[in-house]
């Protein structure tokens, strides 16, 4: 599998193969598992769920930095792509780590996919 290197590939990919709500779905139960408040309707457009996603990071990442820690061990994003961000603007960290939660979440929905 090669990984989309951006949001609108990975979206492409995702709606190519019609596994967005799936994806949607994967990145719901995450959230619950993580005790992060946020969840996305299925019909929720690409556009709003980046940016709902990006703004609930940011938010973790400025009052409440252990629950991010949390959805990112949940979530199992690799702790190496994290520490290779290593931004000092922490908007511009919250939509590079959004991109990789999505990511990997786009992972998991592929892999279930193709291997179910």
């Amino acid at each position: 599998m090669k990984l989309p290197i951006n949001f609108e590939g990975l979206i492409q990919e995702a709606n190519s193969l019609q596994l967005y709500k799936k994806l949607i779905i994967q990145l719901n139960k995450d959230l619950l598992y993580a005790n992060v408040d946020l969840e996305f309707d299925i019909e929720v457009l690409p556009t709003s769920l980046k940016y709902l996603l990006r703004e609930e990071i940011f938010n973790l990442i400025q009052n409440k930095f252990s629950d991010y820690l949390n959805l990112l061990y949940i979530v199992d994003v690799s702790e190496a792509k994290v520490r290779n961000l290593a931004s000092d603007d922490t908007a511009k960290l919250s939509e590079e780590v959004t991109f990789l939660i999505l990511q990997r979440e786009w992972q998991k929905v592929w892999y279930k996919s193709a291997f179910s």
